[in-house]
Parts: structure tokens; sequence; C-alpha cells
């Protein structure tokens, strides 16, 4: 990956340009000027100045840079496994030049003083990173933590994500701040009880594999748990990672209720399914589980519709040592940045999803659940940029990798649709 400072006057001409805000895609010319957005024109307009550097976009698709609501960074505590800088590099090379990083650091991320930490080593990233704040101290789910003061210092989200937020009595209190302070509340949705010791989706492949079983009930009960409560606070509420497919029929009834509920799917939950677990690869061991491919299937389905609103990789490294674990004592989580693209545009093109819609999701979708500024294209925006080949295929391999982990089951999958440049905070990466 080659790194470049951006050039006073940049022209990103012949650019199959998709505009996610607009839903619109069309052949145009993009002029870049001190890294900010000049002008867009359509392709016979010469927008062209003196002096000016060009780029032949030539048969590639120019969208927005991806955003990613759901990252796991480890730092402060597990360096070893990422930092902000190293997390932003795979970030880039998979096209997000905006992320969300969760809060079960060690220690977790539950006071203003850490999230004052992660804005400050953010500002030398070449990405935008926004700390989402833990809901309870210590994530023990016990006391909130210092909602107001955290947001002051820029908690865009509260979460105690990997762990869910079993006390109802905490997730009501949680949820009747969110809307005074506009924030989203994103809870871990598995109810412990029912999960206990799983290590797998329960079912036909769990009794094959003698891997104990995690049932889809685990989530949805969860998921409508706190629905309810959505319905009695009035407040706001993002479902993360979802992978069954009765939670899909919970999220849909609250819409249509008008409730103000927002969910995401990760590209592992609509790639693959439970009977690729039969290699013991711990690598597919995530939580929640990858299920079945009549749960993959109707995932994609409410993401086609709208039902899932957004896309979001659950980015979450771990070392090779943990990995190498038994099945049952390696941690849950696999890194997704990366091949994030590839493995979407692979199984949502064949779902005949259109290229705008999921664009959508990687883009406008996200922003809009955190309250992002959401029109990149918009003149004088500093430029957040993504080229895409959506026409090659490629081998995800080590080579692909810029996490300090390497814990991805899609080694060695034949992917579709490769990131070819990002431009981000002044900088143009050529992958």
């Amino acid at each position: 990956m080659k790194k470049t400072p951006l050039p006073k006057l940049l022209l990103i001409k012949n650019a199959d340009i998709i505009d996610p805000v607009k839903s619109e895609r069309y052949m145009g010319s993009i002029l870049l000027k001190n890294g900010k957005i000049e002008k867009i024109e359509k392709i016979e307009k010469n927008i062209a100045l003196s002096d000016t550097n060009i780029l032949d976009a030539n048969g590639k698709i120019v969208t927005h840079g991806f955003c990613d609501l759901h990252v796991h960074f480890r730092e402060p505590g597990r360096e070893d496994k990422e930092t902000l800088l190293s997390g932003a590099k795979a970030a880039i090379f998979g096209g997000f030049t905006e992320v969300c990083t969760m809060p079960n650091t060690n220690p977790p991320i539950d006071n203003p003083e850490s999230i004052r930490l992660i804005v400050d080593k953010a500002k030398s990233s070449q990405i935008k990173i926004h700390p989402i704040g833990a809901i309870s101290i210590g994530q023990k789910g016990e006391k909130l933590t210092e909602l107001s003061t955290m947001v002051n210092e820029g908690a865009v989200a509260f979460s105690d994500d990997g762990i869910p937020v079993m006390n109802s009595g905490l997730m009501r209190r949680v949820l009747e701040y969110s809307l005074p302070l506009s924030v989203p509340i994103i809870n871990h949705a598995e109810d412990l009880d029912l999960k206990v010791n799983g290590q797998m989706h329960e079912g036909f492949w769990s009794t094959c594999l003698g891997l104990t079983g995690i049932p889809d009930i685990s989530e949805s009960i969860m998921v409508n748990r706190d629905i309810e409560l959505l319905d009695f606070t009035n407040g706001r509420l993002h479902i993360p990672h979802v992978s069954s497919a009765k939670s899909i029929e919970y999220i849909k009834k609250a819409k249509e209720n008008e409730l103000n509920v927002t969910s995401e799917v990760t590209p592992h939950h609509l790639y693959f399914t439970d009977e690729d677990l039969q290699t013991y690869n711990t690598n597919f061991k995530v939580a929640p589980p990858i299920r079945t491919e009549d749960n993959r299937k109707k995932l994609i389905q409410a993401l086609k519709i709208g039902i899932i609103d957004c896309i979001a990789t659950d980015h979450a490294p771990h070392t090779i040592q943990e990995k190498e674990e038994p099945f049952d004592l390696a941690p849950c989580g696999m890194i997704g940045l990366e091949s994030a693209f590839g493995a979407i545009w692979k199984v949502l093109s064949e779902a005949k999803m259109d290229l705008i819609d999921i664009i959508s999701c990687l883009t406008v979708k996200p922003r809009q659940v955190m309250g992002f500024d959401k029109d990149l294209f918009r003149r004088g925006s500093n430029a957040q940029i993504v080229i895409i080949d959506p026409n090659e295929e490629w081998e995800f391999n080590l080579s692909s990798i810029y996490s300090k982990s390497r814990n991805s089951p899609f080694i060695g999958q034949k992917l579709k649709g490769k990131i070819k440049t990002t431009i981000s905070k002044g900088f143009f990466f050529e992958i």
C-alpha cells in the first residue's frame, strides 16, 4: 500500500460515480483542491485547471469512503492484537475512512478521560476514529458510566459490546438517557443464560461436530426485550451483528411501529454458514455465531428491503496463540476490514442487490445511524473517497492483511470487487 500526499489539484476523470446520498450513478469527473471537494461534473465538461494532476478512473467505481460503526482496535491494553494506527491501516485497505471503536479494551473505555485519550490519539490516524463509550462501569452491568460527560468528550454511542446488558433496569435507564444525549445505545444481543458455554449455532452441525450449541433465541429474546424497553422509554436503540431470522421479525415489527431502532449485519454472517465450521477452524468462532443457510438468506433479504439498515464488520483481532487454543477455549471474533467489500459484493451481487444500495449500506446509512455528516460530495467537504474495481476477482491471503492479527476465515477465499484507492485526511493510498 503506497501512501502519497494529495497534490494541490487532483482531477479524477472517467469515473463511474456513485453518489449514495442522491442514489445516483453517472459518468463524471471529480476535482479535488487542497484535499477538498471542489467540483463534480458530468464527463462531457472539462473541469481541469492548470497544473492539475490527473487520475484516470476508467472502469472504476468512485464513491464515498466507507464508514464502519463497529470495530475493535484493542487500544489501550492489548496493543499486541491491534492499535488505533494498525487498525486504521486495515481500514484504509478495505476502503473505510471512518470507524467507531468499541469500548471493551483493557481497561474499558468507561470514563471521560479514556474517551479523551482515544480522541487525542486518533488525531494522528489517517482515518476518522470515533470512540464508543461503555454503558456500565467496568462493563460489569451494575452502574452507569458518566454518559453526559463522555458525550461532551467525544463519545458517539454507548455499548458494553462483547458483554450483553442483562440487567433490564440498567438497560431501561441508559435508553432513557439516549434521547436527550442524541446517541444510540448498542447492546450485545445475547442472553447469557441461554448461551451458557455454547461454541456455535445450535442445530444439525453442532450435533455432528460435537460442539455445544447456542440457540438462535439467545439473540432474538434479547432483541425483543430491548425493543420492548425502547418502546417504553422512547429512546434510541441500535442492534449490532444481527444473525437470526427471528431477530429480523422483531426489528421489522418495531420499524412498522415507528420505533427509533436501527440494526447492522456483518459480512461474515452474510457469507458463511454453520456448515463451514466442519474444519474446526477457530476463526469461524464468533459471537453471535454463524448460523444456518436459511438464516443467511433471510439476513440478505432483510438488508435488501431495509429492515437491516447497514453493514458493519465487527473487526475483532486476536493473537495467533489465542486462536490456536482448542475450539472451546479460543476467543470469539475475526478480523474483517480488509475483506469486507470483496465478500459483500460477491454475495450480494449474486443475490441481485443493486450496487448503489450496497454502497449506501457502507456509507450513508451507517453515518445516518451515528448522526455523522453523510453528504461527502458536498463542495468544500474534506475528501473521503474510495475507488473500486467491481469486476476484479482476487484471493484474500496473508498479504491482504494490514491488521496486527491474522484471525480471518476469509484467507484463501476468492472474492469479487477490489479496493484500488482510498483518499482520506489529505492522503492518497494506492492499494
